[in-house]
């Protein structure tokens, strides 16, 4: 039974590392390239996810308002970019930071007034709702296997964009040379805008595919945000492979944490104090990862500049 538990669990740390993935894909490039630190590419996340429940309500099916909801957010990200962000890549981090954070809070309240302080519900597709046996003794979820699956795929599309297309060839010597790129002829500003734009359509994708999972709320953005920014530091900034190993790092140490760290501790401790310490431990153990990979390699475990 412990195997199939592991095995489970390892499914479960996979669905969620690949989430991340799309979040971290995004922010990482934006980073890497522009040397600009966005806060709120959570609240794009959080903004896929509402406009991901409205059309599903709207039209009564979540693959008509999936790629809807993909593409909305992604002109919203572009919108936001050519408006706002632009000015802000000459400005310092801190400057960065800030306005970014405000953008975080003027989201949060957008969202309330639109669509109210109250979680909202996005159902998984009727032929997804049932569990598919995997082996005897496991049946999990069929959705979860769906967002393994666009997951993966999503990943191995931005891999062979990246490595093997001229976009993907601006983008990596922009993330590795920015002044270089640009004295090559590289429009840096319109790479960035497409660039910014499938981030926002990654966070999209997954606030979407994660909505039934989780609860698509004010907010939603910030937490997984945290964890993202953890991804590119143990991947490397500007680097889609390092967002694709640390992401999955994050996702594999978090949720098999959480799965089996109370019941280690139930053994030696009183079961209120083991309900407690597991999940905190496995959160630090994130954190934890993230200090010994820095020690180890301080630009991450595979940096797109040096």
């Amino acid at each position: 039974m412990s195997g199939i538990l592991l095995l489970e669990q390892s499914l479960n740390g996979l669905q969620f590392g690949l989430m991340l993935f799309l979040l971290a894909a995004g922010l990482t490039l934006v980073f890497g390239i522009m040397d600009m630190i966005n806060l709120a590419h959570g609240s794009l996340y959080m903004l896929g996810a509402y406009l991901m429940a409205t059309l599903a309500q709207a039209t009564g099916s979540f693959l008509v308002a999936l790629p809807l909801a993909i593409v909305a957010t992604g002109i919203l990200g572009v919108l936001l970019e050519m408006s706002l962000l632009r000015k802000l890549y000459q400005r310092d981090h801190l400057a960065q930071v800030l306005a970014t954070f405000a953008l975080i809070l003027i989201a949060n309240e957008v969202v309330r007034m639109i669509w109210g302080a109250q979680p909202m519900m996005l159902a998984t597709p009727a032929v997804l709702s049932g569990p598919v046996d995997l082996l005897p003794g496991l049946s999990y979820p069929s959705y979860r296997l769906l967002v393994i699956g666009v997951g993966l795929a999503v990943a191995a599309l931005l891999y062979w964009l990246v490595t093997r297309t001229r976009t993907g060839m601006l983008v990596r010597a922009g993330a590795s040379n920015r002044e270089m790129a640009t004295a090559m002829g590289v429009n840096i500003k319109r790479l960035f805008t497409i660039v910014f734009g499938i981030g926002a359509m990654l966070c999209a994708l997954a606030g979407a595919l994660l909505g039934p999972l989780l609860a698509v709320q004010v907010g939603m953005g910030e937490e997984i945000l945290i964890l993202a920014f953890v991804v590119i530091v143990i991947g490397g900034i500007g680097s889609i492979r390092g967002a694709l190993v640390g992401a999955l790092l994050v996702g594999m140490v978090d949720t098999i944490g959480r799965a089996f760290l109370p019941a280690l501790f139930r053994e030696f401790l009183p079961p209120q104090y083991a309900a407690g310490l597991g999940p905190g431990l496995a959160s630090i153990l994130i954190y934890l990862l993230m200090a010994l990979v820095l020690f180890w390699k301080p630009q991450g475990l595979f940096p797109a500049r040096g």
